[in-house]
């Protein structure tokens, strides 16, 4: 979704971006997608992915502008976009409180990596973004990625490659623990090689973040994709996350895709324990963890750690011999039989 010109009052302009066709085509997208549901992110008013970070070029001759900043002529661009995008989305009837597949929006991104270059404007401008995003009542929750004093009830979230280990949690206890990109490659630059990242080790965190009371693991990306035109940012080739589980075309890219698939199926079978039940973490050695989480209908499952990077484990669990390979996590949906084990 591009704006050509201040006055564009349609957002649409017939190149490719965030938005990258018209809305009727893009619902159709949505609603027939290989996934469920949909987390909308504002990527022209991000950074990154695209040239000129994402802004349309005419922005930047709008007088006394700052990008990214508690600036007034920003704001005024800024809000006017958000709210065009979110009474598309409504008209539509694409939020999860609407019956649609869109159950999260994002505003801004991963803002607290460069927030203190902008001083004593950078705090409030955050303030005011969430404000500004909660204020346009779509129905479903709002989240900042990398941004650990996100502002009520904006949820704070985690963005890496290993958010079970590096996320400090949620800044509220009413706020779910999520994971809204794990990374599973990289984008590829020219003159570098793929960024290959394992199905085993993809597995091993995603699990430790179940484990740890996450609620929610997106993939960034599960589909990778193709730049077209100038569309990528400097240096970036055409393919856009070649590596991930579906390739640039959509073909299944095998261990990643099944490895995945498997794992989703185990933690599928503890889905009723894991949200209904209690969490109990205790040690099976130096190196070795249990977490376990039990309801009151006697409902068990449990997630038997190695985090020794080089040796197999023998660990005693319930009574039961359990051999855990290097750094791998085995899930037991009933506390007995390993369903899953991120390292096979």
């Amino acid at each position: 979704m591009h704006e050509i010109a201040a006055s564009n009052s349609n957002g649409y302009t017939g190149g490719r971006g965030c938005l990258p066709w018209p809305l009727d085509a893009f619902k159709i997208f949505v609603l027939h997608s290989m996934f469920s549901v949909e987390i909308m992110i504002w990527c022209t008013f991000i950074k990154e992915i695209q040239k000129q970070g994402g802004f349309p070029f005419w922005l930047h001759d709008v007088p006394g502008i700052v990008y990214r900043s508690n600036n007034e002529p920003f704001k005024f661009h800024m809000q006017n976009f958000t709210t065009k995008i979110v009474n598309l989305m409504k008209s539509e009837g694409l939020y999860a409180s609407q019956g649609g597949p869109i159950i999260l929006s994002q505003i801004e991104n991963e803002y607290q990596n460069v927030e203190a270059a902008f001083h004593e404007k950078g705090p409030p401008y955050v303030l005011w973004a969430a404000n500004m995003a909660v204020g346009l009542q779509t129905g479903v929750p709002w989240v900042m990625c990398k941004q650990q004093d996100a502002p009520d009830p904006v949820i704070n979230a985690c963005n890496g490659l290993r958010c079970g280990e590096t996320f400090a949690g949620p800044n509220s206890p009413n706020k779910p623990s999520i994971w809204t990109e794990n990374w599973t490659s990289n984008y590829q630059v020219y003159g570098k090689g793929p960024i290959i990242r394992s199905a085993e080790d993809i597995a091993f965190h995603v699990a430790l973040f179940i484990a740890r009371n996450g609620s929610f693991v997106n993939y960034y990306m599960y589909h990778g994709g193709t730049n077209f035109g100038r569309t990528s940012s400097s240096y970036v080739i055409t393919a856009y996350y070649d590596q991930a589980p579906l390739d640039e075309y959509g073909l299944i890219r095998q261990p990643k895709w099944g490895h995945l698939k498997e794992l989703h199926a185990a933690i599928k079978l503890c889905s009723a324990t894991l949200l209904q039940g209690t969490q109990t973490k205790f040690p099976l050695g130096t190196q070795q963890e249990a977490i376990v989480f039990e309801e009151n209908t006697r409902g068990c499952a449990a997630f038997l750690i190695n985090n020794d990077t080089h040796n197999n484990a023998i660990v005693q669990f319930r009574n039961i011999t359990f051999q855990l390979l290097p750094k791998s996590i085995s899930i037991l949906p009933d506390c007995k039989i390993v369903a899953f084990n991120s390292a096979t």
